[in-house]
């Protein structure tokens, strides 16, 4: 008999507290049905399994020894799974973050792709945008992602806005050594820094269903100002609404959902996906 040609195989797993909804399974599963390769998702969600990140070691060792090729890492342990990984990517290490684990021979490599999320998603839908003035809502995990982004998109002086002044002031000094060309500033009079800015971009997560409104008065958009949001739950936000009642152009939350998955696709697996494929399972979830 001939032989069976046998398709490569990927097992993966996603770490993370409240991820029975999570997109991000199907969403790769579905591209890998489209690659033409086997690929098996698992959600090791913390909340059922009633653990805590200090379990962390104990199911990293358990992925290795079941033969699992990668991991997505969500809250709470995009930083705490840090110290326990054989090597960290450069931007992973700039970000002090995690979201992808790739598991080969044994040995953990950490890498972050949330910020290259944000950037493809802002690169394919706000061709042209002014990137001079920028001011940012939110420097949580994801927030310094989202400032990564926008630097490594050519942003001219970067405004972080937190109601934690510490943090925001933390991405700036976090950032500042990397990017010595750029003004990366901690923000306090909001209403002057919307003021004189081409962009905002709300990287907190106000706008969602349980932390409904927006991260600054409506007030302060106006029609010449560009609005990008990260929230994609719902895909139209209160944020977004106003300012498209404006005509600002705007890029909604999903695209950074679903391209930090076709880099961590990639990652795994050495192929890349087919991003219709991500969209098509993302939007088939329904908001």
């Amino acid at each position: 008999m001939p032989a069976m040609h046998q398709k490569p195989s990927f097992l993966v797993g996603l770490i993370g507290s409240g991820i029975a909804a999570s997109r991000t399974p199907p969403m790769h599963e579905a591209a890998a049905d489209a690659a033409g390769i086997r690929y098996l998702y698992k959600k090791i969600d913390l909340t059922e399994l009633k653990l805590g990140v200090e379990a962390l070691p104990e199911l990293l060792a358990a992925a290795q020894r079941m033969g699992f090729d990668g991991l997505n890492v969500t809250h709470p342990c995009k930083q705490a799974i840090i110290p326990l990984l054989d090597e960290l990517s450069p931007d992973a290490e700039a970000l002090g973050a995690v979201n992808t684990v790739v598991i080969r021979n044994g040995h953990m490599t950490g890498h972050n792709t949330d910020w290259f999320g944000f950037a493809e998603n802002f690169r394919r839908n706000m061709q042209g945008a002014a990137l001079g003035r920028v001011v940012q809502f939110g420097a949580g995990g994801a927030g310094s992602a989202v400032a990564f982004a926008l630097l490594k998109l050519g942003v001219q002086e970067l405004t972080i806005v937190d109601v934690d002044v510490t943090k925001a002031q933390s991405v700036v000094d976090g950032l500042s050594p990397r990017f010595e060309d750029v003004r990366l500033k901690v923000g306090g009079d909001v209403a002057a820094a919307v003021a004189a800015a081409d962009g905002i971009v709300n990287a907190t997560p106000i706008g969602m269903d349980k932390y409904p409104g927006t991260p600054l008065p409506a007030a302060l958009l106006r029609p010449d100002l560009w609005v990008a949001e990260i929230v994609y739950f719902p895909l139209e936000t209160a944020l977004l609404r106003a300012a498209r009642a404006l005509g600002c152009r705007t890029v909604d939350g999903g695209g950074m959902a679903i391209f930090q998955g076709t880099e961590a696709f990639r990652l795994f697996t050495g192929i890349s996906p087919d991003p219709d494929v991500f969209f098509a399972t993302f939007a088939s979830l329904g908001g």
